[in-house]
């Protein structure tokens, strides 16, 4: 089955006022598809241990016939305008990478067994995997170790998600 790309814009965290109309606060949530509810989520940026991981998160997704939700958080960087005198103007430059991996994983011969969509993200890593993880009420995340030395510095993705998560987390070395 083939896969579908959602982009999420930046301001999806602005909820509108349930107390003023109802109807507007559940129109700015983003609708999941009912057939990736319970599905698993794989945190996927091309890397070497996000590939292990996607593929065993596509051997979980097939053996319970669930969907699989592959999350990329992107990289937004923060620029700074300055103009003259006045302040400076932070402007967020998107990270193009998830249009090139989504065509990657559109390509992709292995990805034909289950169903599957890519999400977009924007955003702390293990905050926006949990945040997907919890909107799709997805029975686990799958995310590749970490080998590099910010990792052990800063704390590795999977360390950190494995710690906060509310539900189980995979690592795949």
């Amino acid at each position: 089955m083939a896969g579908h790309e959602y982009s999420e814009p930046a301001n999806r965290r602005k909820v509108a006022d349930s107390a003023v109309d109802p109807l507007a606060a559940n129109e700015t949530r983003h609708a999941c598809d009912p057939a990736f509810q319970h599905g698993v989520v794989v945190g996927f940026d091309g890397s070497t241990s996000s590939e292990r991981a996607l593929a065993y998160a596509i051997g979980m997704a097939r053996r319970s016939g669930s969907g699989l939700i592959i999350v990329h958080v992107a990289n937004r960087l923060p620029t700074t305008v300055w103009a003259g005198c006045e302040p400076p103007v932070f402007v967020d430059v998107p990270d193009h990478r998830t249009e090139v991996l989504g065509l990657e994983l559109a390509c992709a011969d292995y990805l034909a067994e289950v169903p599957w969509i890519l999400v977009e993200r924007g955003g702390d890593i293990c905050h926006e995997l949990e945040e997907v993880g919890r909107e799709y009420s997805a029975d686990a995340i799958v995310v590749g170790s970490s080998h590099g030395l910010v990792g052990r510095v800063f704390g590795s993705v999977a360390g950190r998600l494995a710690r906060r998560a509310q539900r189980p987390v995979v690592v795949i070395p």
